[in-house]
């Protein structure tokens, strides 16, 4: 089996320390560097080949969302996840690294456990959203963003692709959306990767963006 390999990229050393303490002792994780600010955490992520960058937001010199967007945009070329892990009183922020193509994000108060789980959720492809943040996040910011204008691509979607996006922004996993549906997880998987390429996202969290900023979801909705 072959390792994830993990940057960290935090400007508090003490915070770094203990992400790592808690990621080394997993057997198919390998932290490949530590970073303090955003400058250095996108140089290291590409001379060190990490699969995963664990992204503080406030960092010095380059703040987390600028490197998200030259590590994870689609744009960028060759891009690599990012798990932002922050803290409530950034969620516009995060909604932004999100935008910028972050894969997830998790607060820092997480339990070891879900630090966890999150990495290898997001290593999987399958991106990540708390539970707990999406519901302060979108009932705070998404619902107040202007409402984005018709989008074609939305055309292009069967009626199970537009289902998947629809569970997708309600924070459903793919079994979760698999016993919603009545369907086979492999189905489900299909179905939201082709909803991922139709709409040229890079990540499930960037399809949760997309549902509510053209109104296709509403915060309780």
């Amino acid at each position: 089996m072959t390792a994830t390999r993990i940057l960290l990229a935090d400007d508090q050393a003490v915070v770094r320390r203990g992400l790592r303490t808690i990621l080394e002792a997993e057997p198919d994780f390998e932290v490949v560097g530590e970073a303090a600010d955003g400058i250095e955490a996108v140089a290291l992520a590409r001379r060190r080949d990490a699969d995963l960058v664990l992204m503080d937001v406030r960092m010095p010199r380059m703040d987390g969302l600028a490197a998200t967007r030259l590590l994870a945009h689609p744009a960028a070329g060759d891009p690599i996840d990012v798990l932002v892990v922050t803290t409530f009183d950034l969620d516009d922020v995060v909604f932004a690294a999100l935008r910028a193509g972050a894969a997830g994000f998790l607060l820092k108060s997480a339990e070891p456990e879900a630090l966890v789980d999150a990495v290898r959720t997001v290593a999987r492809g399958q991106g990540l959203i708390s539970p707990d943040v999406t519901r302060r996040l979108i009932s705070e910011f998404a619902a107040s963003a202007p409402q984005a204008p018709p989008d074609q691509r939305l055309d292009t979607l069967t009626p199970r692709e537009h289902d998947a996006l629809m569970l997708m922004a309600r924070g459903l996993s793919n079994a979760d959306i698999a016993r919603e549906l009545v369907l086979e997880p492999s189905t489900v998987k299909k179905h939201v990767a082709n909803v991922l390429s139709k709409l040229d996202l890079s990540s499930r969290a960037q399809a949760v963006v997309f549902a509510y900023e053209h109104g296709l979801a509403r915060p309780g909705r």
